[in-house]
């Protein structure tokens, strides 16, 4: 797939691993401008991880990039970890790695879960947050979680048939409990088709057209197994988020900007958490992109995504 409107391929300047509680093992990474803007990536899933490419939505001569993987996530250890590894902890990682990196303030850039992990932590630290460039919006309510476990076979009912046949047809009726029993048995020869399946799953209903690339990239190891086993924990846990959920909380966070970018096929995060989020955020400017899945990587959801954050550059 061309990505000629991201910026060129960059290595991080730092990286690093920092310490949190219960034995988990941060992994960080600072790209760009050492004096420049700090713009905070957050990566999806829950569980997914980050990856290179992540670092070319932004300018490398402006931003001064931070990236990091989650908890159980990514090149964070132990991999696909769940003890203490719930939304209140991943914001009080953030809050740790900005005060560990000398950080004021930072934009905020996420998608999908990574929406829902930007909004979650500037409603609890809205004084550290200058912006908020979110994507796919994924709100943490039972509707969504429920759409993606069995009204994604309503479009994709091929892909959610192999999600589904995994497990027995006596269980099919609880997704999520048959397959978190599987992704938490310590035996690999269980836990690791468990986690393809869902990986995959997920992957397959992700872009607009089929697309090999992203298929393949769920379908790693790393990805898989930390994607599989936190997503369905936390979906079995309501994302952690505070019971009114999450559009409860708009006035902590409604003076802050925001530009929220949508795929108008997103079938991974429909369009109506950004439609409804958007209504409820009075500075916030909603992009539909009308040829686009979920995947950042769909050609007008990065132009898109590249272009609001030089929006915000703008801004100063």
């Amino acid at each position: 797939m061309p990505r000629g409107d991201l910026f060129p391929d960059i290595a991080p300047y730092e990286t690093g691993l920092l310490p949190l509680s219960s034995g988990h093992v941060m992994y960080w990474e600072q790209v760009g401008n050492p004096r420049g803007q700090p713009v905070l990536f957050l990566h999806g899933g829950p569980g997914a991880g980050a990856g290179a490419v992540h670092r070319r939505f932004f300018d490398p001569h402006h931003w001064r990039i931070i990236i990091f993987d989650q908890r159980g996530a990514g090149r964070s250890r132990p991999l696909g970890d769940l003890r203490d590894n719930t939304t209140p902890h991943l914001v009080a990682d953030i809050e740790l790695l900005r005060r560990f990196l000398g950080i004021e303030q930072w934009l905020l850039f996420g998608g999908s879960w990574g929406s829902t992990l930007a909004l979650a932590y500037a409603q609890a630290h809205p004084e550290r947050v200058t912006g908020c460039v979110l994507r796919g919006v994924f709100l943490g309510r039972r509707q969504e979680v429920e759409w993606f476990l069995y009204g994604l076979r309503r479009v994709f009912p091929d892909a959610w048939g192999h999600f589904a046949s995994h497990v027995p047809v006596g269980e099919q009726e609880d997704l999520l409990t048959a397959y978190l029993a599987r992704l938490c048995n310590p035996d690999p020869a269980i836990h690791l088709p468990a986690a393809y399946a869902w990986s995959q799953y997920e992957g397959l209903c992700s872009t607009l057209l089929p697309n090999p690339d992203t298929v393949a990239h769920f379908a790693q190891d790393r990805t898989a197994l930390g994607l599989a086993r936190i997503e369905a924990y936390y979906f079995a846990h309501d994302l952690f988020l505070r019971p009114d959920g999450l559009l409860a909380g708009m006035a902590a966070i409604d003076h802050i900007p925001a530009e929220i970018i949508q795929g108008r096929y997103d079938m991974i995060c429909p369009a109506e958490s950004a439609f409804d989020l958007a209504a409820a955020w009075s500075r916030a400017r909603l992009t539909v992109v009308s040829d686009a899945g979920h995947s950042a990587l769909e050609p007008g959801v990065r132009t898109a995504l590249v272009a609001a954050v030089e929006r915000f550059r703008r801004r100063g």
